[in-house]
């Protein structure tokens, strides 16, 4: 048996690991209830700061997307952006955070494919769903699992076969029950691989791990590793994308290395449930004009190694429905193989 299972064993391994309880979402109770902004309240958003909130620690591929854009929305909407990180249960805590708070634009969540996975793992009792979506502003096609320069795998197939000649040996860094342990699962159901599964945090976290030889894989944006990368420090075994990119140095992919797995990361913006459509309507419209049309903005996010991509908010919840359904439809199957 690995040493790994999905739920229940995992949703019990990932308490034990992270000390998290499941995340819920408390509806207010009397005396407590949330406060809807006034008509002119509605009519003059926004006339003070906005707080992102980021459900993930500072320095990683969430974070920095989040400053990025709340530079160029704060031009464009002429506030400002404040980012406050919120970590903590694969990013459950900060997404709590924005879903119980006054509908009145003025806190918002900037979060990725996370928030899917916490509640079909049940880390969480919500999804996507349970908030109002003013867009998808960005996507990430360069994810990527990094080893050391030096190791004797270099690519997807070599890691394969080394995992499957010391099972349970090689460590995986990753937030157990999160975006990273399902690539990790994946990988292992695509290829008959037996990889041991380490907590160690968030991207910073990770890097660090793998830098004092702490990990031996390390799945992460590649954008935030580039520079290693480059120094020949780590190595990428392959991008999880459908096809290469420039923007991530023509990385084959592990579809072209013959491994049946694909994830692309997005990153959107979510107000609470009861935020006024108007307050969702006039955040979104300067999303789509910095993501589209801000070529200062386009250049930096590309910097980043990251792809500006605006989706409007019904078709990015249509979207985010197809991507949680495919999730689904991937956790049972690899609870099925176990049975």
């Amino acid at each position: 048996m690995k040493t790994h299972m999905l739920c229940p064993v995992l949703l019990a391994s990932a308490l034990l690991f992270s000390g998290c309880t499941t995340i819920g979402f408390h509806a207010p109770t009397s005396g407590s209830e949330k406060k809807l902004p006034s008509a002119s309240q509605i009519d003059a958003y926004p006339n003070r700061p906005i707080e992102i909130i980021v459900p993930t620690g500072a320095g990683g591929d969430t974070d920095l997307g989040a400053r990025l854009l709340g530079r160029y929305l704060g031009e464009e909407m002429d506030t400002s952006f404040i980012v406050t990180n919120i970590a903590g249960a694969g990013g459950s805590m900060g997404s709590r955070e924005v879903l119980e708070a006054d509908p009145d634009g003025y806190k918002v969540l900037f979060f990725h494919n996370n928030l899917l996975i916490n509640k079909l793992y049940g880390l969480s009792t919500f999804n996507h769903n349970d908030f109002k979506i003013a867009g998808i502003a960005l996507m990430d096609h360069g994810d990527t699992f990094i080893v050391h320069g030096d190791a004797p795998y270099q690519t997807a197939n070599e890691l394969a076969q080394a995992a499957i000649e010391q099972p349970g040996e090689l460590s995986f860094a990753t937030e157990v029950g999160g975006y990273t342990h399902l690539q990790m699962m994946a990988f292992e159901e695509a290829t008959g691989a037996d990889l041991k599964p380490i907590d160690v945090g968030g991207a910073s976290d990770k890097l660090v791990a793998l830098l004092g030889n702490q990990v031996d894989i390390v799945p992460i944006a590649y954008g935030v590793t580039a520079d290693y990368i480059e120094n020949g420090d780590f190595a990428s075994v392959g991008v999880l994308s459908s096809e290469q990119h420039a923007l991530y140095d023509n990385t084959p992919t592990f579809l072209e290395q013959g491994i049946d797995i694909e994830f692309e990361k997005f990153f959107f913006f979510a107000f609470p449930q009861e935020t006024p459509d108007a307050i969702v309507a006039r955040f979104s419209e300067a999303l789509k004009e910095v993501v589209e049309n801000n070529e200062a903005y386009r250049e930096q996010a590309e910097s980043y190694y990251t792809i500006p991509t605006y989706i409007a908010p019904e078709e990015a919840t249509r979207y985010m429905d197809d991507v949680s359904h495919s999730y689904e439809r991937l956790i049972e199957r690899l609870e099925t193989q176990m049975d």
